[in-house]
């Protein structure tokens, strides 16, 4: 026989369960925020992220804005092996409710320096992008960087 415990909102709740959180500090004031207008933009914020480790490995970032286009935060999503990083879809996008972003900008570095999308690459970012369209969210750029290069899938009409 299963019991089911008993409520009462005199009581405390009868279980032990993890409490969410979420606090917002930003340090730089509103004014003094990065805007992305271009994919060259979006660039600049990421490479610094990816400059020592841009041939060992493959990283994914997220970079997540606000409906003005201001970047909020930036969040490393994974670390992978010289071929290939896995991604979670749900990571990405729980970030981005979590911080109430607006847009969000998908990075990794191919450490190859070949910065043409993979089936993959091209795979990952619909994905991302179709589930990300329910909470209305808008993934406005994937950028491919690479030693002295960068893709931009907004730039070529593939996002």
């Amino acid at each position: 026989m299963i019991q089911v415990p008993f409520y009462d909102d005199q009581l405390e709740i009868p279980f032990n369960c993890a409490e969410v959180t979420i606090q917002y500090k930003y340090s730089m004031p509103y004014e003094q925020r990065k805007v992305i207008q271009k994919s060259i933009d979006a660039e600049s914020v990421f490479r610094p992220y990816f400059a020592d480790v841009m041939e060992t490995k493959e990283f994914f970032y997220a970079l997540y804005l606000n409906q003005a286009g201001q970047v909020t935060n930036i969040s490393k999503i994974s670390e992978g092996g010289i071929m290939s990083t896995v991604v979670d879809v749900r990571l990405i996008l729980c970030i981005a409710l979590q911080t109430q972003a607006a847009q969000i900008i998908l990075a990794h570095n191919h450490p190859s320096g070949n910065i043409q999308p993979s089936k993959a690459d091209q795979e990952l970012t619909t994905k991302i992008k179709s589930a990300a369209v329910w909470m209305d969210i808008r993934v406005t750029d994937h950028i491919i960087l690479s030693k002295h290069n960068y893709f931009s899938f907004a730039d070529n009409g593939r996002i």
